[in-house]
């Protein structure tokens, strides 16, 4: 991590809310945001905001996330997402984010974010994979 990396940077992005965006259970009629889609919003903008204070060979990767999603958004409606990194402890990074669409605030919560170097990330990968092709081999 580069050592500009430090609470109180933020970033901001807009989505418009597209019909990939959408919930679609509650008819054509009833499209709006879906949460599962408002996360994957929220983790991207995170990334993104990490990702500018990160050395070569490192990216993010989301841990947890907690916020209220309180408010509908319609389809074809723009939204701003911001993200600020609340806190660091090493390698974990604590985002506060709010969302809001054109008329008023539609989320509020916490994301966190790890710093991971691939390189070890793939090989413990690659060690996780074998080691279960292993076990599935000996269930056999």
């Amino acid at each position: 991590m580069k050592e500009t990396l430090r609470p109180g940077l933020s970033r901001t992005e807009t989505r418009i809310v597209d019909r990939s965006r959408t919930i679609d259970f509650m008819g054509e009629d009833l499209r709006i945001y879906g949460t599962p889609e408002l996360l994957r919003d929220i983790e991207f903008i995170c990334r993104n905001l990490l990702l500018a204070h990160c050395d070569v060979g490192e990216d993010s990767v989301g841990v947890s996330a907690a916020f209220d999603h309180s408010a509908a958004t319609p389809l074809g409606m723009e939204v701003r997402i911001t993200a600020t990194i609340a806190g660091i402890e090493g390698r974990r990074v604590v985002l506060d984010v709010i969302a809001f669409d054109a008329i008023e605030e539609i989320a509020r919560g916490q994301h966190t974010r790890f710093i991971v170097d691939m390189a070890k990330s793939k090989q413990r990968l690659a060690a996780k994979i074998a080691k279960a092709q292993m076990a599935g081999a000996a269930e056999r």
